[in-house]
């Protein structure tokens, strides 16, 4: 650690887990003046802890049959971009699902690889608005100063319902991982999560019966393509629950938490959703809350507390991840999910490792006269359709942000096209990149109600592979390419989809897509003078 600067800094960021060093690097690479305080003792304090039962969910598949750094990144969900070819997470462990603590040796050795400059065991207790910018102060009562402020800090705060009792339950965050603690014992889990599932799985061998409870139905990763949703590495449980082995989901709502203080038991009052809320009391010998977590607010001072949103779960941000009531406070990782929740991968270090380095786009083109990077293209639809076509074979940012980050071409009249790889969408209408008027967007999407079907029913699944004329009802990932005029969609193109991703058939996808564009250029307005 660097001593103090009495100037403020250009950027301070809070958290130093997977996006506060991604950032980090980046703005250390941009020369910037900058600063992560960090309250643990190293790199991804949180991965010490989490998950409990140390199998990563964020898969990491190191033989993709390529040697194309940019297409591996789509099967590692768990390194960090980097200038060095070498300095990836698939190089510390070989397992598909790896162990957390391989994650944390990981972000050590980024920090250390880039000299990032970290101040440890300095934790966020107090921030303020000053004329200048922020000030946050530690836990040591050190005051930190810059001109605008980045919060790393992810999901720090457990979510808790608001049950009465529920303090007397263990939390997910601190109950004990050895399965035999729990040796022919009734346990009710509160959550239908990823955690709740993780635990409900590891107590199968144990427990006498295991209850897992919520409001809301099971939703499955692979139905979904949210990955936040229960992932089948954790779905074991489900097949006890369905072969009848003593376990089961209750489909509701905890009323109350008491426990009983003659045998440390718990009676829970129940109200069953499927059944006219019929109101029941259970008896269980452990309650265990596995409900998330959510953004810690509690740091920030009124003059700069941020608005929340999604049941005070996550700060409200803007397209630039800004925070939509505090300027000049921004949001990095986990945080930045505000803008996909349960859609895109924007929670996920294979998603937000693209959502920080187009923050640090942003940041440059805000606040340091820098503009977006690209490159210029020949306008004739040819050109054009294989720009498209090479990038969305290759990309992985489009493939991970699917829907959310994009390419962005710029087809201002009489001049070179402008090229803008991994631009935010939503941002892409307000920013300064589309003043020229006629501009297409490429992102990679899911079809219509892909989510709505079981997609192993063969009698039900449609599929567009292949086909030109169906190709905007695919279900399965394809290419979209949109036509927008001041923010104004005018025409869509969807590119059929295919098996293996490979969406460069000369007759399925190059002509229609140079068909698009010539169609859609002929649409522009004639350049002054002509």
């Amino acid at each position: 650690m660097n001593s103090t600067p009495t100037e403020p800094l250009d950027y301070l960021v809070v958290g130093a887990g997977p996006a506060g060093l991604q950032l980090g690097q980046l703005l250390q690479a941009a020369g910037h003046g900058y600063r992560i305080l960090e309250g643990g003792q190293a790199p991804g304090t949180f991965f010490r802890t989490f998950p409990r039962h140390r199998k990563l969910i964020s898969i990491n598949k190191v033989y993709n049959g390529t040697d194309d750094p940019e297409l591996n990144l789509r099967m590692d969900w768990n390194s960090l971009l980097s200038p060095d070819p070498d300095l990836l997470f698939t190089r510390y462990s070989k397992r598909y699902f790896p162990h957390a603590d391989d994650l944390v040796r990981y972000l050590a050795d980024f920090a250390e690889a880039f000299k990032l400059d970290i101040a440890y065991d300095t934790r966020a207790e107090r921030i303020r608005r000053d004329a200048d910018g922020f000030t946050v102060t530690d836990q040591h009562g050190q005051e930190h100063h810059a001109r605008r402020l980045v919060m790393a800090t992810g999901v720090s705060r457990p979510n808790t319902p608001d049950i009465p009792g529920i303090e007397t339950a263990d939390d997910y965050s601190v109950v004990s991982v050895d399965p035999e603690d729990f040796t022919d014992q009734r346990v009710l889990i509160i959550g239908k999560g990823n955690s709740a599932l993780e635990t409900a799985d590891s107590l199968v061998e144990t427990a006498a019966v295991i209850h897992v409870a919520g409001p809301h139905s099971i939703r499955m990763a692979w139905n979904t393509h949210y990955v936040g949703h229960l992932r089948a590495v954790n779905n074991n449980f489900l097949d006890t629950y369905q072969l009848k082995s003593q376990n089961a989901l209750l489909d509701g709502n905890v009323l109350s938490i008491e426990k009983d203080a003659g045998d440390g038991g718990y009676r829970i009052r129940f109200s069953f959703s499927r059944a006219d809320e019929v109101v029941k009391e259970l008896r269980y010998d452990r309650v265990v809350v596995c409900t998330g977590f959510r953004f810690d607010a509690s740091v920030f001072g009124p003059q700069c507390r941020p608005e929340l949103v999604i049941n005070d779960r996550f700060a409200a941000l803007s397209p630039a991840y800004e925070s939509v009531s505090v300027p000049g406070l921004y949001f990095a990782g986990t945080l930045m999910q505000q803008r996909d929740f349960k859609k895109s991968t924007g929670g996920f270090i294979h998603g937000f490792r693209y959502a920080v380095r187009a923050l640090s786009r942003i940041l440059d083109e805000r606040h340091h006269d820098r503009p977006w990077p690209h490159q210029q293209l020949d306008a004739s639809p040819p050109a054009l359709a294989d720009a498209v076509a090479d990038r969305v074979n290759r990309s992985s940012a489009l493939w991970q942000q699917f829907g959310v980050i994009g390419d962005l071409i710029v087809v201002p009249p009489g001049e070179p096209a402008r090229y803008h790889e991994e631009v935010p969408v939503a941002y892409a209408h307000e920013s300064r990149l589309t003043d020229s008027g006629d501009y297409f967007a490429v992102t990679l999407e899911y079809g219509p109600d892909h989510d709505k079907v079981d997609p192993f029913d063969i009698t039900v699944r449609r599929t567009a592979q292949n086909s030109v004329d169906d190709a905007f009802d695919a279900a399965y990932l394809h290419p979209v390419i949109r036509h927008f005029r001041g923010g104004e969609l005018l025409g869509t193109h969807h590119m059929a989809e295919n098996l293996e991703n490979e969406w460069d058939d000369p007759e399925v996808h190059r002509a229609p897509l140079a068909e698009f564009f010539t169609r859609e250029l002929d649409r522009r307005p004639s350049p002054a003078g002509r």
